[in-house]
């Protein structure tokens, strides 16, 4: 038996994913280069907000390995009590950085060369 709400939530993320990679450009990756906390404008929120609605499984976290000094970045599990998998990305020197080193990782995986 087909499952139709998976059906229509594949084409609902097909093109939100689709939006949001259009949305990418280099003003984008600057403004968030910039400022990683924000505030955003409206384009960057809109691709941050389809970034955030992934799977907790394979999502990008920061781990500050010494805090204010050093941080990595990491990728959960979605497994209850599984330390996520430390990435070889890094180190990075600021916690901004490793944020916008997570942010260029997610737009890749969009499909968008950066």
């Amino acid at each position: 038996m087909r499952d139709r709400e998976l059906e229509v939530y594949e084409l609902f993320d097909a093109g939100a994913r689709a939006r949001a990679a259009a949305l990418v450009t280099d003003e984008v990756i600057a403004e968030h280069a910039a400022n990683p906390s924000g505030p955003h404008g409206d384009n960057l929120q809109r691709v941050l907000r389809y970034l955030r609605r992934a799977p907790v499984e394979g999502k990008y976290v920061i781990v500050a390995v010494r805090p204010w000094a050093e941080y990595r970045i990491a990728a959960l599990t979605g497994v209850r009590g599984e330390p996520p998998r430390v990435l070889d990305d890094g180190p990075y020197a600021t916690e901004a950085d490793a944020m916008h080193a997570v942010f260029l990782r997610r737009v890749r995986e969009l499909g968008v060369a950066v």
